[in-house]
Formats: structure tokens, C-alpha cells, sequence
């Protein structure tokens, strides 16, 4: 499909939007990676499972607007989908973590 100018300057925010939130789950999944603590890595994996969302968003939007066909969408927006809920998990697995574990002021050695 040829576009012209006035397509491209009209709908170059919705690119733009799309570019920024999917780039900005690597860059968030790669700095979780790099987490120095807890707090940081859920903190950065829920960045980036916030961006999945939006990118899901601009996907629909672009649908919505004839950019993409609805073949092209729904492989995308399943794929984006499954990385939701591989972020969700892990999300849900930390925090299930966190709860479960013993501070250390609450053991006792018993002699």
C-alpha cells in the first residue's frame, strides 16, 4: 500500500506512540535484569508490562484506523498478549515470593 505525505504526518503520532512503548519494554525488561533489589525488578518488570498494554492499545488503534490489516493485528496482539502474561507471572510469582519468606529477625536457634 503506497502512502502518501498527508497519511504519513497525520498518522505519525500513532507510529511514534508505538515505537516509544514497544522500545521501552526492552529497555525496561534489560534494566530489571540488572535490578539491584526486589523492589527494582518488579518495579521495572511492571513498567514494562504496562507498555505491553499500550502497545496493545496503539495496535487496536491502528487496526481501528485501516493501518494494518486485521490478519496482521491479531498476530501481533496475540504475540504481545503472551508477553502480558509472562510479565504478569512473573509479577504474581515475586510478589508470592516475597510474602512467603522468613525474615531473618524471626528465626529463633534453639540450643
Amino acid at each position: 500500500m503506497f502512502y502518501n505525505e498527508k497519511f504519513i504526518v497525520k498518522f505519525s503520532d500513532i507510529f511514534r506512540q508505538l515505537l516509544k512503548s514497544g522500545t521501552s519494554i526492552g529497555a525496561n525488561i534489560s534494566e530489571a535484569n540488572g535490578a539491584l533489589t526486589e523492589a527494582d525488578f518488579s518495579a521495572k518488570v511492571s513498567i514494562a508490562y504496562k507498555e505491553m498494554r499500550e502497545v496493545r492499545y496503539w495496535l487496536l488503534l491502528m487496526k481501528n484506523s485501516g493501518l494494518i490489516d486485521v490478519d496482521s493485528y491479531d498476530k501481533l496482539d496475540s504475540q504481545v498478549e503472551e508477553l502480558c502474561k509472562i510479565a504478569f507471572t512473573i509479577l504474581k510469582n515475586n510478589r508470592q515470593n516475597k510474602n512467603q519468606r522468613i525474615h531473618p529477625k524471626t528465626l529463633t536457634i534453639d540450643n
